[in-house]
């Protein structure tokens, strides 16, 4: 019977009664991963038998649990009983025939289908008909695996992140044919190991690969339109997004040779979704040998000690500050206009800084507006509706605002559809304005060189760092970030996992400084929708469609906080 949809209070023991930790736990594979699975296991209190084909890789990963095990020790983690106790229940399996009093197998061996499918045909011949075999695989579908065993139902995966006895995360993916009673000891063990179990459906990445595509593909786009070099884009996203590397930063640690293999796995599994397209610039570099750090050159070059320098064809980076600017004295009358979350934020920071901020139907007492900045404008080409905007039609007629200096949000078009032949200079920044240390800015051949001197000097009095980047909807991190919540909420819609297990996976897993459903509902789901409706609107993408789930809580007025619901509800907490 194909595996259901998990949701996040289902009981998938498939009516098997309890279930138990299994006693005897196998580890195929003496690898990275395979090794510190199986120092998970044994610290568990498991019975753990560790195999390799290769004599050598099985005493290197005896070793390097021995040693894991004590460093946890030393850490306080574990005493020095519990660690010499966990290498006691490790044993060394130099045959496969060794693993038949295994009642869980957790196979960590390389990433190839064919080989994978020898190993689950031969140890279906060994383990007893009810031990499960799970697959720590990341890139291929459990339910391609799983007909090489002998009871396919009893086949899963158990994602674990690197490095496994240090990561809090682990997916347990359900294939077509995966029995509740399999998913539920999956399940079980992750929880005896520590971690913090998801649940994801099968395909092309599972749950939290799959939802943090964008992360990298949308800043290669970036790249590729020439809207900022490597070392912005990274900057913007620790700096502005709080993210603990940049994307390329990141794309050089994993190996862009590594990174692009996975993007065309994820293309050619989903038949050609263009959300999943590879990118050309990725190709390139592999091509050229630019692997990242492990080659010393990627999209950074790197010296022997592992620092960063100035990626091939790219100037070196530029000061990255990690303290925050320190806020200076608004003076002078700020005009904002809007009513989303980035406008409301800006009204309260910009007052806090000492500015005298106004609406655009408030007279300012004779005292011209020093910035007036737009949230709500929106593109010209949407026809008369958008000129029969009462701000808009306000904020150019009143003698009070006439002649200054305007600063516009782009969020439902790039500055270019947003101000054609215009002044202002555009902005975007993702709420919360709190979590943001840097605002990006973005200007054309028409903008007034007043106008962006006055938006530098607004937002530094609001304690904000700046970068000037080329100009596009959602300019660089709305962009990127707006993808990878779109594309949760196509995971999710899919019903590929929960809207918890979503957010919790991509916070334990990939360090998100916070999940991507609960950063949209923060910003509002209006916001993003807009962001994603004007790239694609400019670009004519399919790859920028939003997902039906978004669309559909914005069209029932779940905008996120502020409305009480949206992915989450908030019970009144506003």
């Amino acid at each position: 019977m194909p595996a259901q949809p998990l949701a996040d209070n289902d009981d998938y023991s498939g009516g098997a009664g309890e279930v138990r930790v299994p006693a005897v736990i196998g580890v195929l594979g003496a690898g990275t991963m395979g090794a510190g699975i199986a120092q998970l296991a044994a610290r568990a209190g498991a019975r753990t038998l560790l195999h390799d084909p290769v004599a050598e890789a099985l005493e290197r990963g005896v070793q390097r649990i021995e040693d894991g095990l004590a460093k946890e020790a030393a850490k306080g983690r574990l005493s020095e009983d519990q660690a010499s106790d966990a290498v006691k229940r490790l044993e060394p399996a130099a045959e496969l025939a060794q693993l038949a009093p295994c009642e869980l197998v957790i196979e960590a061996a390389p990433e190839r289908l064919q080989l994978k499918h020898e190993l689950y045909r031969q140890l279906s011949e060994i383990v007893d008909e009810q031990c499960v075999l799970a697959s720590n695989t990341s890139s291929l579908l459990m339910t391609a695996i799983a007909p090489a065993a002998s009871h396919p139902e009893r086949v899963v995966g158990m994602h674990f992140f690197n490095p496994a006895p240090v990561m809090r995360l682990l997916e347990v993916v359900a294939g077509e044919q995966s029995s509740g009673r399999a998913l539920a000891i999956a399940d079980a063990t992750g929880r005896a190991m520590g971690k913090t179990v998801i649940r994801a459906k099968d395909g092309p990445g599972f749950l939290v690969n799959r939802s943090n595509r964008p992360f990298g593909l949308e800043s290669l786009r970036l790249l590729q339109e020439q809207i900022a070099d490597v070392p912005t884009i990274d900057r913007i996203c620790r700096m502005e997004g709080a993210f603990r590397m940049g994307p390329f930063e990141l794309m050089d640690l994993v190996g862009v040779d590594v990174g692009f293999e996975i993007s065309k796995s994820f293309y050619e599994q989903s038949f050609g979704e263009p959300r999943w397209r590879p990118s050309p610039i990725s190709a390139r570099y592999v091509a050229a040998g630019l692997h990242g750090r492990k080659t010393k050159r990627g999209y950074y070059t790197y010296q022997d000690g592992g620092g960063a320098g100035a990626g091939p064809g790219h100037r070196p980076q530029d000061p990255d500050p990690r303290e925050a600017q320190q806020p200076g004295t608004g003076e002078g009358v700020i005009v904002i206009a809007g009513s989303g979350v980035v406008a409301e934020e800006l009204r309260h920071y910009a007052a806090q800084a000492g500015y005298e901020v106004r609406s655009p139907h408030d007279p300012t007492g004779g005292v011209p507006p020093a910035l007036i900045v737009e949230c709500d404008r929106v593109p010209a080409s949407r026809g008369a509706a958008a000129g029969a905007d009462p701000i808009a039609r306000e904020l150019h007629s009143q003698p009070h605002t006439q002649g200054g200096a305007h600063l516009v949000l782009c969020q439902a078009g790039s500055l270019a559809a947003l101000d054609p032949a215009g002044s202002a200079v555009g902005f975007h920044v993702l709420a919360p304005l709190e979590q943001a240390r840097l605002v990006e800015l973005t200007r054309n051949d028409s903008s007034s060189p007043v106008a962006a001197a006055r938006a530098e000097r607004f937002f530094a009095a609001l304690g904000k760092h700046v970068a000037w980047v080329g100009d596009a909807p959602g300019l660089v991190l709305g962009r990127i970030v707006c993808q990878v919540i779109n594309e949760c909420a196509f995971s999710l819609g899919e019903g590929v996992g929960s809207a918890k297990d979503i957010d919790t996976g991509m916070v334990l897993g990939l360090s998100y400084p916070l999940g991507p459903l609960k950063w949209a509902d923060e910003l509002g789901l209006d916001h993003v929708l807009s962001v994603l409706q004007a790239l694609c609107a400019e670009y004519r993408e399919e790859r920028y469609r939003p997902a039906p789930v978004l669309r559909r809580l914005v069209a029932g007025g779940q905008l996120g906080r502020t409305t009480g619901a949206g992915f989450f509800e908030y019970d009144g907490d506003r």
